[in-house]
This record gives structure tokens, C-alpha cells and sequence, in this order.
């Protein structure tokens, strides 16, 4: 796995990089509305499209187009993640509008989750703040320390089929309809935000299942969620859940150093790339959140130490698949077999 460290000094100091990339923060306004053309009549005409091979017979080419469909749902989603952080446009009622509008198409109430994202930003990497906006991960020792039915709970849950096929389903389906856990420290914004929302998607899901009638909405549009939904978390996954990635209590958390060596660069092919909106440039992306994403390829460009920061292929990323839990001792994301094996070896191996 191509990952390492530079030894740039402005990527060691506190506060440098930060300094660096203030000046790639300002968007454009004409930039990004053709970003926001480019990706949402693309994603309607597919939507129409697909429903048109329906009609005429074709579902099997209905299923085919939602594909592309649900590779530009990914697009928006991203788009509305830009909105969140205040990105895309320069005033924020302008950024919270559009976000809140595309959040009717990817079922992610755009207040709630802007709230619990800006928390994963916060606390990525600290092992004393898990739980909001991550993947649940624990440490060889808490998973040692378990019984029988939480090792299998735990298992269960980092299976490869529950995390990318059953886990997408279940959370922009069903998870992200309640903001369960969230209104006992922010009161009742959450859940005004995610019911308006719910409203509003049921509207716009009634409106086409009047048109066009339940079935063909199904066809078409339930498919497009899901395999967006899948793309999503597994790149949401790839982000953060790399070998050579970073957890530390809070007593040794950095905010810099976690943005860097504990986000990725998932450094995919070109076309990639455009339909995940540059996300895979994470480790930048958490190291200053208001670059606009059409900007954070000009910021590899024009600073070569951070191309090879963190740095992990589409070939590397399947292998990431394996890991699940944090070793303490070994400072790096291990597999079940390899934390048996750290158990194993006892203190010899620390």
C-alpha cells in the first residue's frame, strides 16, 4: 500500500497547512452552479430515461441505467456535503437552501447530518470521542476484553456483506428518517430538520408515484438510492479505514495530524474521481473543509508533498476491506486474524 509520511515542514507544524490552504477556499459562484447543472440534469434525464424503458417494456435496461443515475446521486450528494460545510457558495443561506434541497434526493436530512458530520471533522481519529459520523471501530484490547455475543455482534457488524450491502439500506432508508441519539444534546432542531425533510421526500415520492405509478417508481428510482447509498458508505469507509490510519486518546489527538494521517488519499482514475467530486482527496479536504471540492485538485498540483500523503489505489482499497480493529501496540488497523495472532504472541510482540 502506497501510504507514507512527508517530511515537508509545514505538513509537521501546527497549524501549517491550514495556513497554506486558506487561499484555495474561496469559491466561485459560476463554477459552482455549473457543477450543480453538470450533475443534476445529467441525473434527471437518466431518471426519465430509465423510467421511459420501463414504460416501453425494458426494465432490464431500467435497472442498467440506474448505474449511472446513482453514480450522479453520488455527484449531489457531494455536492450538498460542500453545502454543509459552507463550501460551495460564498453566503451560507445560499449554501443551506440548495443543500437542503438535494437532501430530498438522497434521503440525508441536510441539518441533522450537517451537525453530526461537522462532529466526525471534530473528533475523526480520537478513540475517546467515537461514535457520531464514523464506522464503528474498536481496539484489539476492548474486543479482546468481550464475551461471546458482543464478539459476534461486533463481527456481524464489520462483515463486508452488513457494512456494504445490508448497512447503505438501513441507513438512508430507515436510520437517517429519526435523529435518535442526536435531540438530547441539540434539542428538538434535529428532528424539526429530519421530519421536514421526511415530508418533503414523501411529497415528491407521492407526486411521482401519481405520474408515473408505485411500481415504475420503485423500478427506477429504488435501485438508483441503493447503489448510490453503497458507493457512498464504501467511500465514507476508504476515507478512514486504511492500515496506516490515525487513532490516539484524547491526550495525544491533534486535529492536523488526524486530518493527515488519519484521512486518505484515495487517488482513483479520472472519471472516478469526477463522479465522487475529488472526496477521495480526504486528507486535504479535513485539513481545511471550506475548499470548495472543484479546487482540491489544483491543491495537489501545486503542493507534491501531499500527493504522496496517505495515498491508497483502487487496488489497495479492496484490501482494505479486511481490517477492523485498532491496534494499540501496533498503531495500525488490523484484521480478526491478525489481533489473534497479537494475542497469540502475549507481551513479546509489543
Amino acid at each position: 500500500m502506497s501510504i507514507g509520511h512527508n517530511s515537508d515542514p509545514d505538513a509537521t507544524a501546527p497549524g501549517g497547512w491550514t495556513k497554506r490552504l486558506q487561499g484555495y477556499q474561496k469559491p466561485s459562484v459560476p463554477r459552482s452552479l455549473g457543477e450543480l447543472a453538470l450533475t443534476g440534469l445529467p441525473f434527471l434525464a437518466l431518471w426519465v430515461v430509465g423510467w421511459a424503458a420501463y414504460y416501453f417494456g425494458y426494465w432490464w435496461l431500467s435497472l442498467l441505467i440506474a448505474i449511472p443515475a446513482g453514480a450522479f446521486l453520488v455527484r449531489l450528494f457531494m455536492i450538498q456535503h460542500d453545502c454543509g460545510h459552507g463550501a460551495f457558495f460564498s453566503q451560507r443561506g445560499l449554501n443551506d437552501w440548495v443543500g437542503r434541497a438535494i437532501s430530498v434526493l438522497t434521503l440525508t436530512p441536510y441539518d441533522f447530518w450537517r451537525r453530526t458530520h461537522a462532529i466526525h471533522h471534530a473528533t475523526a481519529g480520537n478513540l475517546d470521542k467515537r461514535g457520531i459520523g464514523d464506522v464503528t471501530t474498536l481496539t484489539v484490547r476492548e474486543y479482546q476484553s468481550f464475551g461471546f455475543w458482543q464478539k459476534l455482534r461486533y463481527r456481524i457488524y464489520r462483515n463486508p456483506v452488513v457494512l456494504f450491502g445490508i448497512g447503505p439500506a438501513y441507513l438512508f432508508l430507515i436510520q437517517q428518517r429519526l435523529p435518535i441519539g442526536l435531540m438530547r444534546k441539540a434539542g428538538w432542531s434535529p428532528w424539526i430538520s429530519t421530519q421536514a425533510t421526511n415530508a418533503a421526500i414523501a411529497a415528491a415520492a407521492g407526486g411521482l408515484i401519481w405520474l408515473v405509478g408505485y411500481q415504475a417508481f420503485l423500478l427506477v428510482h429504488l435501485p438508483v438510492v441503493l447503489i448510490a447509498a453503497t458507493i457512498g458508505v464504501w467511500l465514507f469507509y476508504v476515507q478512514h479505514q486504511f492500515e496506516d490510519t490515525f487513532w490516539t486518546d484524547q491526550k495525544g489527538w491533534d486535529f492536523h495530524e488526524a486530518a493527515l494521517r488519519g484521512s486518505s488519499f484515495y487517488d482513483l482514475p479520472a472519471v472516478l474521481m469526477w463522479f465522487t467530486a475529488n472526496i477521495g482527496i480526504h486528507h486535504i479536504h479535513h485539513m481545511s473543509a471550506r475548499i470548495p471540492f472543484y479546487r482540491l485538485n489544483t491543491v495537489l498540483r501545486e503542493n507534491p508533498p501531499l500527493r504522496s500523503q496517505s495515498r491508497i489505489t483502487l487496488i489497495d482499497s479492496f484490501r482494505c476491506v479486511r481490517l477492523a480493529l485498532w491496534d494499540e501496540d501496533g498503531q495500525r488497523l488490523v484484521s480478526f486474524r491478525e489481533a489473534r495472532a497479537v494475542k497469540a504472541a502475549g507481551p513479546a510482540s509489543v
